[in-house]
């Protein structure tokens, strides 16, 4: 019994550290959101990251290789969690697909830090040159195309319109769903983006749905915003 008992505590330990080690990671992710989403890629260091992680520059590299590699982790994390928060399983119709796109951007106004991020590497990423442009031509190919076979099959069914232009309102669906983030981002407290999207599906599921049906009555949507300024959420980066 104490050669048994002996044995199990490292084991233990060792649990222990990983969930330790699990925990650095997280944190480190949850501020490169903070510092990625104020100062972009470029002018963002992994020094002051890991300053204020509380941990040295080279314990950071220990959980990722480069500031590359982080950027990629963090979107990774994000894809990651839309996919089995609201697309897992994948709607069985189309208007099922625009309730949970509308539950999806109620969930990002409840993750202001993500979605600024997001916008701000939208922007800096099409320059060929910046290390998420391929990650993010990718994405947008990867999701109009998840959007359009969705679109089509709701043709073949006939719950959409014969002749449905499928491309043209994934497009649309994306530069709305964009659009309206930038907005958001810029004065929360003043666009309910939920709202706004599920008008504009509405509408637009009412115009090519074979008979003429739109879209449930939206869920509840969160209160805007209240967080302070990101402006002045974080030092200015040090030089």
């Amino acid at each position: 019994m104490a050669q048994d008992k002996g044995r199990a505590a490292p084991k233990a330990a060792g649990r222990g550290t990983y969930a330790v080690g699990d925990a650095r990671r997280q944190k480190i992710l949850d501020t490169a959101v903070e510092h990625f989403a104020r100062w972009g890629y470029h002018a963002s260091s992994l020094a002051r990251i890991s300053a204020d992680c509380g941990i040295t520059q080279g314990g950071l590299l220990h959980h990722f290789r480069s500031k590359e590699d982080l950027l990629l982790s963090v979107l990774a994390q994000s894809e990651r969690h839309d996919i089995e928060r609201l697309f897992s399983p994948p709607a069985g119709s189309v208007a099922a697909h625009f309730a949970t796109v509308v539950a999806l951007a109620a969930d990002n106004a409840r993750r202001p830090g993500l979605v600024r991020m997001f916008n701000t590497l939208v922007g800096e990423s099409g320059n060929p040159g910046h290390p998420a442009h391929a990650y993010f031509r990718e994405r947008y190919a990867r999701v109009l195309g998840y959007t359009v076979d969705l679109l089509e099959a709701g043709v073949a069914r006939g719950e959409l319109r014969p002749g449905t232009d499928c491309e043209g309102v994934g497009r649309e669906l994306l530069a709305v769903m964009d659009g309206l983030q930038i907005q958001w981002v810029l004065a929360p407290a003043s666009v309910d983006m939920p709202a706004r999207l599920h008008s504009y599906l509405d509408r637009r599921l009412r115009e090519v749905s074979a008979d003429g049906a739109g879209l449930p009555a939206p869920a509840a949507t969160p209160a805007p915003d209240r967080s302070p300024d990101p402006d002045r959420a974080l030092p200015a980066p040090r030089r």
